[in-house]
């Protein structure tokens, strides 16, 4: 039987088993944090962006235990929303949460990226606080490479990119990368802005994983250019 850790040192043994835990692909944020209706001025947007649609495909990308998808149900009733996640307990807890809305229309699927998910299919992608790793803040890095790599956040966004259909929204807040700066971003159009106050403080690094200095980037919602069916 394992000695019991004195409750002062958890959070610091948590710290360190963070750090010694093994790398998993496809794996950003590695806090399941969340709460019910997290973003509503957002999700607002989105909701009155896509209301000539009368049951827009959804995917909310890092749905953690699935606030995020019932959140999206109040606004969007009709829609299909699909909720993915690297965790298979988070996809578990969704599932549960789920039965007793008897709702065909909500699907979860564990899964580290969007490879199995079709091409053009989605009319909004949801990635909110995922593509972000919480202890660089913690940290105050100046180089993210340990914990976050640009290739990775710019093959998920590329991924994001392949899924959507033409004229599709996708919201990405809270990364440790600015969207801008990927090649998938030459096809959208910024369409909506964070406040100061909508943001978060976790840093920001270039390209090459350097901190950049008191860096902040508004843009968090973009629209794929072309023209939607």
């Amino acid at each position: 039987m394992r000695p019991s850790i004195p409750a002062a040192l958890r959070p610091l043994a948590a710290a360190m088993r963070r750090r010694l835990r093994k790398p998993v692909a496809g794996r950003f944020q590695p806090y399941s944090f969340t709460l019910p209706d997290r973003y509503p001025w957002l999700f607002d947007f989105a909701a009155e962006a896509l209301a000539g649609k009368p049951a827009p495909r959804l995917l909310s990308f890092g749905c953690s235990r699935g606030d995020e998808v019932f959140s999206l149900r109040q606004r969007f009733p009709d829609a299909p929303i699909r909720g993915i996640d690297i965790n298979p307990a988070n996809i578990d807890t969704c599932i549960a949460r789920s039965r007793s809305l008897n709702d065909d229309r909500l699907s979860f699927q564990a899964a580290p990226d969007t490879g199995a998910e079709p091409s053009g299919h989605y009319d909004a992608i949801f990635c909110l606080a995922v593509l972000c790793h919480g202890d660089l803040t913690v940290r105050r890095a100046r180089r993210s490479g340990r914990l976050m790599r640009f290739a990775d956040f710019e093959r998920t966004v590329d991924g994001f990119s392949r899924c959507l259909a033409p004229g599709g929204l996708l919201f990405l807040h809270t990364t440790n990368f600015r969207f801008s700066d990927t090649a998938a971003a030459t096809a959208f159009d910024a369409v909506l802005e964070a406040r100061p106050d909508q943001m978060a403080t976790d840093l920001l690094y270039d390209r090459n994983g350097l901190l950049v200095p008191n860096g902040r980037y508004y843009p968090v919602g973009f629209r794929k250019r072309g023209t939607g069916a």
